[in-house]
């Protein structure tokens, strides 16, 4: 049983590397999405297809020696869960503080990728939110009944917003 916790721990330990490898792409996510970079979030995407084909690799992985651990302990693999494993190893106290250390690094590092995933998919939200704005406010203006705009010289001046289109500034 001692090799097989130890291929556990070197799993989660892998996974863990995988998951800190997605939240650094995370992290270089919030900028792309903030400048609108689309090179960039598809060079970012391709990357983490890459390490979440690795991830499920060492997941399957990782379920076939807890499948192997449940039979030497006698378990029901679908019920025995690494917590469960954790308090089976109250005897062997170096496996078991092997097991809590990769146990709690791997929870630290999935809470903080979920942290930058929600952060990301608020940016993303709220730039979606502008578009559907922007694509709004267009057609309105395509749409917006003729009015009398007129110029210093009697014209119709043609816009529905008279030229207040064109002092718009950016940069505000």
């Amino acid at each position: 049983m001692a090799s097989l916790l130890e291929n556990l721990v070197e799993i989660l330990d892998k996974e863990n590397t995988e998951y800190e490898s997605l939240v650094v792409l995370a992290d270089e996510k919030t900028p792309a999405i903030i400048q609108g970079d689309i090179k960039s979030l598809g060079k970012i995407t391709e990357d983490e297809q890459d390490i979440v084909g690795r991830i499920q690799h060492l997941e399957k992985s990782r379920q076939e020696v807890l499948a192997d651990i449940a039979n030497v302990v006698n378990r029901d693999v679908e019920t025995l869960k690494l917590k469960n494993l954790i308090q089976m190893l109250e005897k062997r106290p170096d496996q078991q503080k092997l097991l809590v250390d990769v146990h709690a690094k791997l929870k630290k590092t999935i809470e903080q990728l979920r942290q930058g995933n929600e952060k990301n998919q608020q940016l993303l939200e709220d730039a979606m939110d502008m578009v559907s704005f922007n694509l709004h406010m267009l057609q309105a203006l395509k749409s917006a009944p003729q009015t009398a705009n007129y110029t210093k010289k009697a014209f119709n001046s043609g816009s529905p917003l008279g030229n207040v289109c064109g002092r718009f500034d950016a940069r505000q």
